[in-house]
């Protein structure tokens, strides 16, 4: 009798020993996502890195494991951009702002409101100069701020919300001594007027302090000599300076 031979199998498909390799891999990876997960990492890059595996789809017989409440192209319409009207550049802090078009705002702004007398914009090396004199501002030997000059302000601190510049406020004043008990002299009073501005800017809007340099400069920077009245008010000024970024005077901040 003859023995017939047994066929011997073939499995098919990949060898078992890929089963074990792939179960192995699996198990890393989710051993590095939770590492990861468990880091403190910026919220917004990792949704970045989340939104960016869901778009490419590289597990693509399984769904994106994370969810998102809406798309990436409702989420693009639904951020406001403060930059959206063009007129300053097309994103805060990211794109250079355009000096020119802040200083015609403004220029816009003292002209519709009849405040050109009192308030001065120009533009320099440095950025966008505000020039405020005193009786805009202040009462006499005095810091704190007019309710007249709030309008103004408002503006400023509007224009400062959608910008990232940084900003230096200068107080001046004439050479006339001054010796009370709250200002001994001009240094006290030019400073006390600078960081007056700098304080009603960022506790009346969503203004970083960071980006505020206060300088009191005293009589020691007159436009003119202190020889008559209209130049001692001349004299007596707060300037506002928004600075621009390419200006090597924005270095020193």
């Amino acid at each position: 009798m003859i023995k017939r031979r047994r066929r011997r199998q073939v499995d098919k498909g990949a060898p078992k020993w890929m089963v074990t390799f792939s179960d192995m891999m699996t198990l890393i990876l989710v051993f590095f996502i939770l590492l990861f997960s468990m880091s403190v990492v910026d919220a917004q890059k990792f949704r970045a890195i989340a939104e960016s595996f869901q778009q490419r789809q590289i597990f693509e017989f399984l769904p994106s494991a994370i969810e998102f409440d809406n798309t990436a192209e409702e989420r693009e319409g639904d951020r406001q951009d403060p930059f959206e009207d063009g007129q300053f550049g097309e994103s805060g802090s990211e794109t250079e702002v355009n000096m020119d078009a802040l200083l015609a705002e403004v220029q816009n702004f003292l002209e519709e409101n009849e405040l050109t007398e009192g308030i001065s914009a120009t533009r320099d090396d440095r950025g966008v100069v505000l020039v405020l004199q005193e009786r805009t501002l202040f009462e006499t030997a005095e810091a704190e701020i007019l309710p007249e000059a709030l309008p103004f302000l408002e503006k400023v601190g509007t224009l400062l919300e959608a910008i990232p510049n940084m900003v230096r406020v200068e107080g001046h004043t004439d050479s006339r001594p001054i010796s009370t008990f709250r200002y001994p002299s001009n240094w006290e009073l030019s400073g006390a007027r600078a960081s007056s501005v700098i304080r009603h800017l960022i506790n009346t809007y969503d203004l970083d302090p960071k980006r505020f340099v206060a300088t009191g400069y005293g009589d020691t920077r007159p436009v003119v000599p202190n020889t008559s009245v209209e130049n001692l008010q001349t004299n007596r000024r707060v300037v506002i300076v928004i600075s621009d970024p390419n200006s090597e005077d924005n270095q020193t901040f």
